[in-house]
């Protein structure tokens, strides 16, 4: 008889199988194989929250399959995915397959390479009733909130509506950084910037007014900027002072789940959703050639920044043969996880440190190479040397007057000759100064008043929004991607080029979730049930106590806000149009169906009439002088056609503008995507494009 391994999916299947040999049958269950059902609570809530799982519809055939092969097997293992979630999926196939919680049948991988899987299959243990009581405890409580306050939301603003206890509050965190947008009220301020050219030299370098010998001087108008610059004139510029020194900039640590996906959003354009998936496929193993599947990455799902010394010892022999023993620390270095952090995977790193992108480039798909490039890149940076920065920082004398600038070049490369966190704001970068030395008379090329305004802070990208629910310890980082997947395909939030805005919908929710339910959408509250969470995690808290103390007062606002609210129906302005409906007379308005907003009329159920949603431009086809209107593509993406379709097929990736085409006075003006930026016109014959700045 074999022995049988038990995990999620066939990938991670054929490559565990390739390392176990023979002996071992290895199976994937397809993930989830119970859980609550869809229709009704499925939790007694008298009966101590019990609650009423059943076999998923389209897993009974995999249940019964698994039941034979198990029956079958001299030994059983469970190898499902090392965390709160691999361990809850073990606990209801031990159920289900009739086998015994004392067994030590329960094995984890924190890598799918030979070594990891060694190791794994040589320490079973029991499978954790702590960590599978936490996911419990979870999973009841979103379905509590969104079971008991998703139908009230419905009943009051209108049908379709949910919420989520993680869900609500990362949409509050959008919406209350759009209030403080709309209400920032931006106050002037003037700078005085000038160029430099050292006499006997032809470099020009820039320097900003500071102050002057009473200190720093706050310009708050163009008035006093011209007063200033009235007694600039006939000014002598020389060098006051000079200052010297290093600067050294240390590599960031390497990734954790909440990182891989903040810089894989920065840098390679991936949504979270898409990061976490592409990095499970890394995980589970790649057909690599000569090399047969492999696991590529270590388990994606850790806050924990720990790195093995085989690991490090690996990636010290490749940087020294690559660039050398100066590229190295003095000492390997070793990062410090938060407080909070859940140690028992290592950070996310290559497998094989010394197995580069470019080795397995083949072998992977596009989304595979970017994000395994980025980790391996993330993980060898870590290890490297500092960068050093020689740094100048000068004055300028102009009579009272002080000017001031500052640069640096670098003198050694050391870990950025690699690798670069990506950064959510263009930060200005500073510039080498020339040779500048006290009492270096300057002569002046140009001065000039600069108005400006002071900003608002800025909307929520998807990665800063990761950073806040991280810092303000909503959720688990392996919930982030499917809480801004859900807040988007619900409606409460949308994309405005890469920042995050609250649509009328998501803020009318947020601002009733506030007033009746404060304590749903409280981050410390939300952060505090993450706290209690863990506790049950390490056995310090029972799961069911911990329910208890949530739903007594979430049920007592639950039944005041409803009747509070008994004849109240909210309105919301973005569900009307000015379209009259051509088979009743009534107004049409916006709703939102099972695949999304569509237009409907008013009088329904008794008038069934309904259209398509279209987005004009306010730009004309090139082809026929339609209308060119806003479409979207099977997998999401937004591209422009004419409303002529099919009649005319003229389509565009590209952004088309409102403005009239200077050359040809046509309104056939787009923007063209990508690197190459510039706005063209697409009339025949006509010709006309401009080269734009970079946004």
């Amino acid at each position: 008889m074999s022995k049988l391994v038990i995990v999620e999916s066939p990938a991670k299947a054929k490559t565990i199988k390739k390392y176990l040999g023979k002996d071992y049958e290895v199976v994937a269950s397809m993930g989830h194989v119970r859980d609550l059902p869809e229709r009704g609570l499925s939790v007694n809530i008298k009966k101590d929250f019990l609650p009423k799982y059943e076999i998923i519809k389209n897993k009974k055939d995999i249940v019964s399959e698994l039941k034979e092969k198990s029956d079958n097997s001299e030994l059983v293992f469970l190898a499902t995915d090392p965390d709160r979630e691999g361990e809850a999926i073990s606990w209801h196939l031990a159920f289900l397959l009739g086998l015994s919680l004392d067994d030590k049948n329960r094995v984890t991988f924190n890598e799918i390479t030979k070594t990891g899987i060694s190791t794994g299959m040589a320490h079973p243990r029991k499978i954790d009733i702590d960590l599978v009581n936490a996911q419990q405890a979870r999973r009841i409580l979103d379905r509590l909130v969104g079971y008991k306050l998703s139908p009230f939301l419905s009943q009051k603003i209108h049908r379709g509506l949910s919420a989520g206890r993680v869900q609500s509050v990362a949409v509050r965190i959008i919406v209350d950084r759009e209030e403080k947008i709309r209400k920032f009220v931006p106050e002037e301020y003037w700078s005085i910037d000038a160029k430099f050219i050292p006499k006997g030299d032809r470099k020009v370098f820039s320097a900003s007014l500071y102050g002057n010998k009473d200190g720093k001087i706050l310009i708050k108008n163009e008035k006093q900027a011209t007063e200033i610059l009235k007694e600039l004139e006939d000014s002598e510029y020389i060098v006051s002072s000079v200052k010297k020194g290093k600067r050294k900039r240390a590599p960031s640590p390497p990734f954790i789940t909440s990182t891989l996906q903040q810089d894989a959003s920065r840098k390679i354009g991936f949504q979270p959703k898409r990061t976490m998936k592409v990095a499970q496929e890394l995980y589970e193993g790649i057909e690599i050639e000569n090399m047969g599947a492999v696991g590529l990455i270590t388990y994606m799902r850790t806050d924990s920044l720990r790195i093995s010394e085989d690991a490090i010892k690996e990636i010290k022999g490749y940087i020294l043969s690559r660039w050398g023993e100066k590229y190295l620390p003095a000492k390997p270095r070793v990062f410090k996880s938060k407080a909070n952090a859940q140690d028992g995977h290592e950070a996310i790193r290559p497998t094989m440190p010394s197995l580069t992108p470019e080795e397995v480039k083949k072998s992977l798909t596009a989304d595979q190479y970017k994000l395994y490039k980025l980790i391996w890149e993330r993980f060898t940076a870590c290890q490297m040397a500092d960068c050093i920065h020689s740094t100048t920082k000068a004055e300028i004398s102009a009579g009272e007057y002080i000017f001031t600038c500052s640069g640096y070049t670098v003198e050694f490369d050391g870990y950025t000759v690699l690798y670069e966190e990506g950064k959510d704001v263009a930060e200005e970068k500073e510039k080498a100064l020339p040779d500048l030395k006290v009492d270096m008379p300057l002569k002046l090329k140009q001065i000039s008043p600069n108005q400006h305004f002071t900003e608002p802070p800025p909307r929520f990208t998807e990665a800063s929004l990761i950073k806040a629910l991280e810092e303000d310890g909503i959720g688990r980082p392996s919930t982030y991607a499917s809480t801004i997947s859900t807040i988007l395909s619900r409606g409460y939030v949308e994309k405005e080029s890469k920042s995050l805005k609250p649509t009328e919908l998501g803020e009318v929710v947020t601002n009733l979730m506030k007033e009746k339910f404060s304590g749903i959408v409280n981050i410390k509250f939300t952060a505090q049930m993450e706290n209690n969470l863990d506790l049950i995690e390490e056995g310090k808290a029972k799961w069911v106590d911990t329910l208890k103390d949530f739903y007594k007062p979430f049920e007592e606002k639950l039944n005041q806000a409803k009747e509070d609210m008994k004849d109240v129906k909210i309105k919301l302005k973005e569900d009307e149009t000015d379209i009259i409906c051509e088979k009743c007379g009534k107004m049409m308005v916006i709703k939102t169906g099972r695949y999304g907003k569509f237009i409907g009329c008013s009088g329904y159920p008794e008038c069934k009439n309904i259209k398509k949603i279209i987005y004009e431009t306010g730009a004309n086809c090139p082809k026929c002088g339609g209308n060119v209107i806003m479409r979207k593509s099977k997998k999401g993406r937004t591209f422009y056609g004419c409303n002529n379709y099919p009649e005319c097929n003229f389509m565009t990736w590209d952004e088309p503008l409102k403005d009239k085409c200077p050359n040809c006075g046509k309104l056939t003006l787009f923007k063209k995507k990508g690197k190459a930026k510039k706005v063209y016109c697409l009339t025949e014959n006509c010709g006309y494009e401009k080269i734009i700045e970079e946004e």
